[in-house]
């Protein structure tokens, strides 16, 4: 059973990561952490062997931990589950090797295959003495899929924010702007209206023009299979 730690300082999100846990196998949450003070005294109190650790903590950035927490707990895995999308945040994070960075909202299927595959390598390395090309091979498999998948989108689409906007656009059953779902992602109408495009483009949205209140038409965004005209 792995031990996980949830540094989460909004108590709803701990919740809904803490119930997506309980439902995979072989982890359990250990501890729960509201602030960068009690993840350190939570880390004090006993054995933990994963961390879920938010950027946005109300005393200290997620991202500011991780070089003590290589120091002081170099056997913890770190595992970033952030709304943050600065790139700068992400190759900080990569640097002092969390096995995985995560963009909210995690759905609970994204988040039971991360911690799963997690577990799997963790055990891989866990059980072997000495490395061959074939076990390193399997081991970096999956980001060599990922790696992969960006490859195949179009040029200005990642598969991180992809996932993101499906996400976002899945429970907009009235339908969304362009500037409504970059407000809800935190990034520009055009950054929103280039992924949503690309969703349309693949027949996972559809778009109808409606008329705003000066009589503008605007192109709104549903779910394809919520689309008012389909």
């Amino acid at each position: 059973m792995m031990n996980v730690l949830i540094a989460e300082d909004d108590f709803r999100i701990a919740a809904i990561h803490e119930s997506y846990i309980q439902k995979i196998q072989g982890f359990q949450v250990a501890e729960k952490a509201k602030s960068a003070k009690e993840l350190w005294d939570a880390l004090q109190r006993g054995k933990i062997d994963l961390i879920l650790l938010d950027v946005y903590m109300p005393d200290e950035l997620g991202t500011n931990l991780l070089p003590l927490l290589r120091e002081r707990y170099p056997e913890v895995d770190v595992i970033i589950i952030t709304a943050a999308t600065e790139t700068t945040l992400l190759r900080e994070a990569l640097q002092y090797g969390v096995v995985h960075y995560l963009i909210k909202p995690v759905t609970a299927q994204k988040f039971a295959k991360v911690l799963t595959e997690y577990k799997e390598k963790k055990h891989l390395i866990d059980s072997q003495e000495e490395v061959n090309q074939t076990m390193i091979d399997l081991f970096f498999g999956q980001m060599q899929e990922e790696q992969k998948v960006d490859r195949d989108l179009p040029t200005g689409i990642n598969s991180l924010t992809l996932d993101k906007v499906k996400t976002l656009m899945a429970s907009e059953k009235s339908g969304v702007t362009a500037e409504e779902l970059g407000e809800k992602m935190g990034v520009s109408r055009t950054t929103a209206r280039r992924y949503v495009e690309y969703l349309v483009s693949t027949g996972e949205c559809r778009a109808e023009l409606a008329y705003g209140i000066i009589g503008r038409p605007e192109r709104r965004y549903y779910p394809a299979k919520d689309h008012v005209g389909s």
